[in-house]
């Protein structure tokens, strides 16, 4: 089975199913249509660009490049989580500690994934490390924003319960540790639910991808096993993370709590 390109008309042909998305708006007064039609132009916009672009890169042998632009990626995710949870948090605690969180889950996993596991040469690879940065960071994006909402609404929710035990002398940890589960679990379920239904239910993207490009089935879901565990330690460490600097976050150094 040999790779089939596709063309612009393809493609063309493929946007036509978003006019369901639009008639539904439409027929329901949702008032979603100008908001369909903004994002799909933004994500054709966004992936043509991010084509060009990793075309340049892979062209390269430099690290530097590849490193260059992982940061870029890491930049927005945490401006995106930023702007999900704007209000919550104090900002620029909230920034540092979403970035700081993504750059040390999607560095360790994707350089463990590729540098010990995959083990292409080089190793360092712009071929190998952004599609895997890309796909850790999107999933433990979501569960990071995920862990710190559940977390501060929680916080919101419990405020008298919380603040009677600071007083009574407990630890900001333990203070919250009601929420800090909570949280933990909001921000995990997602991955656990993916990971039940993978292969049964839904084939990854990942996994259609390669057996389109006419890959050996049997190649492609060991890759996308691999893709999924490390997608699932990524999500597991960065909600720990988070969920631990949300509380910092939601407590002063007396232990207080502090709500905006």
């Amino acid at each position: 089975m040999s790779y089939v390109p596709l063309s612009y008309l393809d493609l063309v042909l493929a946007a036509t199913l978003l006019i369901a998305n639009g008639a539904i708006s439409w027929a329901f007064r949702l008032g979603l249509e100008k908001s369909i039609a903004i994002a799909a132009v933004r994500m054709v916009i966004q992936l043509a660009l991010i084509g060009i672009v990793l075309k340049l890169i892979f062209a390269q042998t430099s690290p530097v490049w590849t490193a260059g632009f992982a940061v870029i990626m890491v930049a927005a995710a945490t401006l995106e989580i930023a702007g999900r949870l704007s209000g919550q948090l104090p900002t620029w605690p909230l920034m540092a500690l979403s970035g700081s969180t993504l750059l040390f889950v999607g560095t360790f996993v994707t350089i463990f994934g590729v540098g010990f596991v995959i083990t292409p040469t080089p190793w360092y690879g712009a071929r190998y490390i952004l599609p895997i940065l890309g796909m850790v960071l999107g999933n433990t994006m979501t569960a990071v924003a995920l862990v710190l909402d559940s977390l501060s609404e929680a916080a919101r929710r419990e405020r008298g319960a919380i603040e009677a035990r600071l007083a009574l002398g407990a630890p900001r940890l333990e203070a919250l540790s009601g929420p800090l589960r909570s949280a933990l679990r909001t921000g995990m379920m997602p991955m656990l639910n993916s990971m039940a239904t993978t292969g049964i239910v839904a084939l990854p993207g990942m996994m259609t991808g390669q057996i389109i490009a006419g890959a050996d089935p049997i190649g492609a879901a060991k890759y996308q096993v691999l893709i999924m565990f490390l997608i699932a330690g990524a999500t597991a460490l960065a909600s720990l993370l988070a969920a631990v600097g949300g509380v910092v976050l939601l407590t002063d150094a007396r232990h207080r709590l502090r709500l905006m």
